[in-house]
């Protein structure tokens, strides 16, 4: 099959609507209840104000910087171990260049930002089993 022939396969057409967002002042104790109640595996830090920028804390953040260093999930908050800015995807981009992105910058999910506003995110998995799987599975 050459490219031509090849349907694109769009982020918006994998990605999980879905978005976990918290407040940087959140504690991680608290970020831990909300994503175990919705068995997510990160969250969006949302910005102050408009000239701020987003983050993302995931459960290997908590685990490297919270856990591994004893520390009392109570007493530390998530802006504290948030990688700020996040690295995002547009809903265009066509999943291979995403693929590409998030192996070039050792990511494994990424929010989908669409004029500013995060509309989803995106993950290797979602990549897989919705995008590479839906071809040939």
């Amino acid at each position: 099959m050459t490219d031509a022939e090849r349907k694109v396969i769009r982020v918006r057409d994998v990605m999980k609507p879905q978005v976990d967002m918290v407040d940087g002042l959140t504690t991680v104790a608290e970020a831990l209840r909300k994503m175990k109640h919705v068995e997510t595996k990160c969250l969006i830090v949302d910005k102050r104000h408009e000239d701020d920028e987003y983050g993302i804390v995931l459960l290997a953040d908590i685990a490297r910087y919270v856990m591994a260093k004893d520390r009392a999930p109570e007493r530390v908050n998530v802006y504290e171990i948030m990688s700020k800015p996040v690295i995002a995807v547009d809903p265009a981009m066509d999943i291979r260049y995403c693929a590409r992105l998030f192996d070039k910058f050792g990511l494994s999910r990424a929010p989908v930002i669409d004029r500013g506003k995060i509309v989803g995110i995106v993950s290797y998995t979602d990549m897989v089993l919705k995008g590479l799987c839906a071809g040939i599975c």
